[in-house]
């Protein structure tokens, strides 16, 4: 969305550093039809009258959480309620009753985007700094702004710049390499530090993960805010390096390339300007929180750009799985978002926790068509 002029003008420098945050857990009321939206039938979704619907429920009752206390979706999760967690032919005809499929189309009317891959990390840290464990993994600043844009300007609800006072101006906040360089007023807000400079990267790319103590306890953290800097990929910085081509880009092959170059590394992830901060979660959370405020189920819950698909709605996806020809067709959940997912037809598929999630996400690089569940009786809505 353009700003207005007498925005830009009011706030100049500040936009031209910050970006829009990460939306509220919340779902916005029916209100403008969604132009990206096109009604269609159960039959176009591929293999939807055969699939197992079952693995899906417990991620759609995660939302109905959410969704339970908006109008629209009362009676369709109070509906949900009654049906047994493992009857998938049950599920199938509640959702076929309740709910219309719309597929979602880019705005120059093409069907198909990427749907790229997500997971939850495994770090290795301490509570303190020590030689091995020495770079810190930051709660949020105290000195960091949220400006709510739309409190002044209607036409911005949901927009948020970030921001810091120098003297009596607001100013961005500092870039990564201004943290990592001390420049920053940190001191007492390191949560936890970590001996792995990219995996932190990346942690924060991901946007939760978990963190090993040397006692082998564990420590669970998600994202708490951002500092409004514009996120950049260190893999196409690094294509355009020439260490590897566009269509071989996959976190293996950055990580491969960081453990051979590793003096060049703060060089790269300085390149990326953006930087969040973290947040300690409850450790009986069965998984990361998402953007809609509930745990992610592994390979169920989807990331998305809520300006166009509303959290907490039943998503069907049909792509592939990674670096393969096999399709993947499935029912999900809009649980989340991510500060690289933007776009209609786009996607973030959560894999789960682990060695073999971080191996599907770190290739998945699909194509894919993605179709939006709203309830009867309504339209479909953006946040």
């Amino acid at each position: 969305m353009k700003h207005p002029l007498r925005l830009a003008l009011a706030l100049s420098v500040l936009l031209a550093a910050c970006t829009a945050t990460p939306p509220k857990p919340a779902i916005a009321p029916v209100g403008v039809v969604a132009p990206a939206f096109g009604v269609t039938k159960w039959e176009m979704l591929p293999g939807w009258q055969t699939m197992n619907i079952a693995p899906a429920w417990p991620a759609f009752m995660q939302s109905c959480k959410v969704l339970k206390f908006k109008p629209h979706w009362q009676a369709a999760c109070g509906e949900a309620a009654q049906i047994a967690p493992n009857d998938g032919e049950a599920q199938r005809a509640f959702f076929q009753n309740w709910f219309v499929p719309y597929q979602v189309h880019n705005p120059d009317g093409t069907d198909h985007g990427m749907i790229t891959g997500y997971y939850e990390p495994l770090l290795h840290g301490s509570r303190v700094k020590t030689a091995r464990f020495r770079y810190p993994l930051y709660g949020v600043p105290g000195d960091l702004l949220t400006i709510d844009l739309g409190g002044a300007y209607p036409e911005l609800k949901g927009q948020r710049l970030r921001g810091r006072l120098d003297g009596k101006r607001v100013v961005p906040y500092y870039s990564r390499a201004d943290i990592d360089a001390g420049k920053a007023p940190l001191k007492g807000r390191e949560l936890l530090w970590v001996d792995d400079a990219l995996a932190l990267f990346f942690l924060q790319v991901q946007g939760s993960g978990r963190v090993e103590l040397p006692d082998g306890s564990m420590v669970k953290v998600g994202y708490a805010d951002q500092n409004g800097q514009p996120y950049s990929s260190i893999a196409g910085k690094l294509v355009e390096m020439g260490a590897f081509k566009l269509q071989d880009a996959s976190m293996q092959r950055v990580k491969q390339w960081a453990d051979s170059h590793p003096r060049q590394v703060p060089a790269l992830l300085e390149h990326d300007a953006s930087y969040v901060f973290f947040r300690v979660l409850p450790g009986a959370l069965t998984g990361p929180l998402g953007a809609l405020g509930v745990p992610l189920t592994d390979e169920y819950s989807l990331a998305v750009d809520p300006r166009t698909i509303p959290l907490g709605a039943p998503v069907f996806i049909s792509t592939t799985l990674p670096n393969s020809n096999a399709p993947l067709n499935r029912l999900m959940l809009a649980q989340d978002t991510g500060g690289a997912i933007r776009g209609a037809v786009r996607a973030d598929f959560f894999w789960g926790f682990g060695k073999d999630a971080a191996a599907l996400a770190g290739r998945m690089k699909q194509q894919g068509k993605l179709w939006v569940l709203f309830p009867k009786g309504g339209e479909p809505i953006l946040n």
